[in-house]
């Protein structure tokens, strides 16, 4: 294996660009012509608009355009679609209430877009979208989610009555009731998972340019899936031809779910470059994120958990109420429903489960998938609750977990999932040790001396991704397949170039990719070019969410470089005059086994090319092309362990340890899984301590700035000690399982649980923000 194979600890090739400035992001391009646009959004989370005058704002200096939701409709522009079909448990399909990108006769939270403004400048553009008038009648709004199934609730659209986008279940209801009612111990709690804001380095942008010459499209936009983007626009949003729109996502500023959905930015712009004749530029400011981009979790749940007299589940009862929103986004619906229900029997062997899922509209922003997509909801639920129950049962939580841990693969859970490899309790056993877990007793005793509280909360979760086999998430209700797609080019001087339709958003595909590539011909990873995030340069592909461009996309090049090295030993052998069987290839030249025999990976690339004695019948060139279908999902787990002091007289909660043990199989770059894990560790206990949207009961946001939206820092965070073992996946040729969701889906539980193991509670609110851990120990005796 070369230095720089699969394995290696490469630092990553894009970080110098990045780190000197050298990144070409959205708001960097800039196209002759070009404008600005500014929107104007509703100042009300739910109001009839009865007129809109924009005759001031056109009269402004630098004003192009000015352009309304009537204007859009007239030219046949759609509304925004969720892409995956639910239906509820007695057949009725999911309604999906009409999303218009520009609003025209009823906005329904704030920041709704209604009108938009181009002009010369950004600032011009700003202040005539302040100069536009528009009349609402306000009417009544509801946040929250259980309120809104109430019938004093306001109906937020026509299509769904009473609020109420679908009831959906899982599982066998009839088999958990008779679990729980057999049960020697039954684990009760409310489990309420707060919603965040993605709050991604780069803020969300677009510019649309029409180009009337040529009748064709062009978007650069900060998306993670720009083929998808281009398929959506085309198909559903009728703002271009799919052959006549060219759609770029360049350098994107991380994504974590929210830049996978179109949103109605991307459509304005392009519509509205073709109606004002010129090239229409918008970047959010940090408010617009804030008040636009789709959110994360906001579940409210109750949970019964089953135990024999020997402390094994029997049955586990899930009802989850999830809000998405005002409107359903791309993704939204498979959320709180196969991406969560299906991970309910998390580690653990569970012979009855049943879920129920009931998804509501609110006056607030649409919610979608955030890092982890409903399987940090479902660990969440399950870690608090079986933390819970070993607290009751007077048990160690560790030795409740293990005792109820799947040993056996593939093992069938009772709601869809089939684990095929796993070795849970190595995991465990890892971060206990790296935890120190035995020695904790004495390091609670030391704090209590110190007049601080100290505890120690753990997390074992399982995750499914790789997001999956095609025809499965189909059946589903999936409208799109999930495969992926990868072309390898060798250039006539050897260079190789990787085109893959997955994007990279800072996960280091620059590197990872060519590790594969170096491993398999002995290449430099220098000479290896991965190009990916532009609809006219790569073959069509699915884009990056749910942890899948290793286990799917990495998959789709291991077959596409399979085809150019059978392409490349026929060459060989036929140079070299020797039989395709003996030709090995080793350290960047094709050799003949046994002999001294070789050439130079280089000079075999120029006679593809050449095309002057290549084998009888053999087409010149040397490029291959493969799409890859997963069989299965891909099930990462692993064992956390946090550590917390508290100070009982700020309620000013540390985290004095972390510990992650992951399984993430193969590993291809361990600095790179590292960096991931510390990332996705980071965001989790952003969430469990400081991060909280908030509405006030009219719908306003009260949580819009970094002002009062509290971000991990990083004297908030300890040096994580993180390790993986390995259970190679068997699902692909690489056996790798995905890590960039890992480290958000283990965190908050481990640290909640920690947090009320110090204090000596069953439950505490996320964030559990000084103040909330202050009221707490003040309502607990000690």
């Amino acid at each position: 294996m070369g230095i720089e194979g699969v394995g290696a600890r490469v630092a990553r090739k894009e970080d110098k660009r990045f780190i000197t400035g050298a990144g070409r992001y959205v708001d960097d391009m800039v196209v002759p012509g070009m404008k600005h646009a500014a929107f104007v959004r509703s100042p009300h989370a739910h109001a009839e608009i009865k007129k809109i005058d924009v005759k001031k704002a056109q009269a402004m200096p630098g004003v192009i355009g000015v352009l309304t939701g009537k204007e859009l409709k007239a030219d046949g522009i759609g509304n925004l679609i969720c892409g995956w079909m639910i239906h509820s448990k007695e057949g009725s399909p999911m309604k999906m209430g009409a999303w218009s990108p520009l609003a025209f006769d009823r906005v329904r939270y704030v920041g709704d877009a209604v009108v938009v403004v181009v002009a010369e400048t950004k600032g011009q553009a700003r202040d005539a979208a302040e100069a536009v008038d528009i009349t609402y009648e306000e009417l009544k709004a509801v946040v929250d989610a259980p309120k809104a199934l109430e019938r004093s609730a306001p109906q937020i659209h026509p299509e769904a009555d009473g609020n109420l986008i679908f009831d959906w279940e899982l599982g066998d209801s009839a088999a958990t009731n008779a679990a729980i009612k057999a049960a020697a111990h039954i684990t009760r709690m409310k489990i309420v998972n707060n919603r965040l804001v993605p709050n991604a380095m780069e803020p969300r942008a677009a510019l649309g340019h029409y180009d009337k010459a040529e009748d064709h499209y062009t978007c650069w936009t900060t998306s993670q899936n720009p083929h998808l983007a281009r398929l959506v626009m085309s198909a559903f949003y009728n703002v271009a031809p799919e052959n006549k729109l060219r759609v770029i996502a360049p350098d994107v500023g991380g994504g974590f779910g929210s830049k996978i959905y179109i949103y109605p930015e991307e459509i304005i712009c392009l519509w509205a470059s073709k109606k004002t004749g010129v090239p229409v530029k918008w970047v959010a400011d940090r408010t617009e994120s804030f008040l636009t981009d789709a959110h994360g979790r906001d579940h409210v749940s109750t949970v019964e958990m089953a135990f024999d007299k020997d402390n094994k589940i029997t049955g586990l009862k899930v009802d989850t109420i999830a809000n998405l929103g005002a409107y359903m986004s791309l993704f939204s619906s498979c959320v709180p429903t196969y991406l969560y229900a299906t991970l309910l029997s998390g580690q653990y062997d569970i012979p009855a489960i049943h879920a129920n899922v009931r998804a509501v509209y609110t006056n607030t922003a649409p919610v979608d998938a955030y890092r982890g997509a409903g399987r940090p909801e479902a660990t969440y639920l399950l870690e608090r609750t079986m933390e819970t129950a070993a607290r009751e049962l007077g048990v160690s939580p560790a030795e409740l977990r293990r005792k109820n841990f799947i040993t056996a693969f593939p093992h069938q859970t009772p709601v869809i999932m089939n684990y095929d490899a796993g070795d849970y309790a190595a995991s465990l056993d890892a971060a206990m040790a790296a935890a120190d877990y035995a020695g904790f007793a004495q390091r609670k005793a030391d704090a209590a001396n110190r007049g601080k509280l100290r505890g120690i909360g753990m997390s074992c979760y399982i995750e499914a991704c790789g997001l999956a086999p095609s025809a499965a998430v189909g059946s589903l209700g999936a409208g799109v397949g999930l495969w992926e797609s990868a072309e390898v080019r060798v250039n006539a001087a050897g260079t190789i170039e990787v085109l893959t339709g997955s994007h990279s958003h800072g996960q280091g595909h620059e590197t990872t990719f060519a590790q594969l590539v170096n491993q398999r011909f002995g290449v430099p990873i220098d000479s290896v070019s991965i190009v990916h995030g532009d609809t006219d340069k790569v073959q069509m592909g699915m884009g990056t969410y749910g942890s899948r461009s290793g286990a799917v996309g990495m998959s789709a090049v291991v077959k596409a470089l399979d085809k150019v090295e059978a392409k490349a030993k026929k060459i060989a052998a036929h140079l070299l005059e020797a039989d395709e069987g003996d030709i090995v290839i080793e350290n960047g030249a094709l050799k003949v086994a046994g002999t001294d025999k070789q050439v130079p990976w280089f000079q075999m690339a120029l006679a593809a090319y050449t095309a002057h004695n290549l084998p009888g019948g053999m087409e010149p060139g040397l490029k291959e092309t493969s799409f890859y279908d997963p069989s299965n999902f891909t099930f990462p787990a692993g064992c956390y362990v946090c550590e917390v002091e508290i100070d009982p007289e700020t309620g000013v909660t540390e985290v004095v340890q972390f510990v992650a043990a992951d399984d993430f199989g193969n590993i291809i770059n361990p600095m790179i899984v590292e960096g991931q894990v510390h990332g996705g560790v980071a965001q989790g206990i952003g969430q469990a301590l400081l991060e909280g949207t908030r509405y006030d009961a009219s719908g306003q946001l009260l949580t819009a700035s970094y002002m009062d939206y509290a971000m991990p820092r990083a004297d908030d965070l300890p040096s994580f000690k993180v390790s993986t073992s390995n259970t190679p996946c068997p699902g692909n040729p690489l056996g790798i399982k995905g890590c960039g969701e890992a480290g958000a889906i283990g965190s908050p539980p481990a640290v909640i649980n920690a947090i009320t193991d110090a204090i000596g509670i069953t439950d505490i609110a996320m964030p559990a923000s000084p103040s909330t851990v202050w009221a707490a120990i003040r309502g607990t005796k000690h």
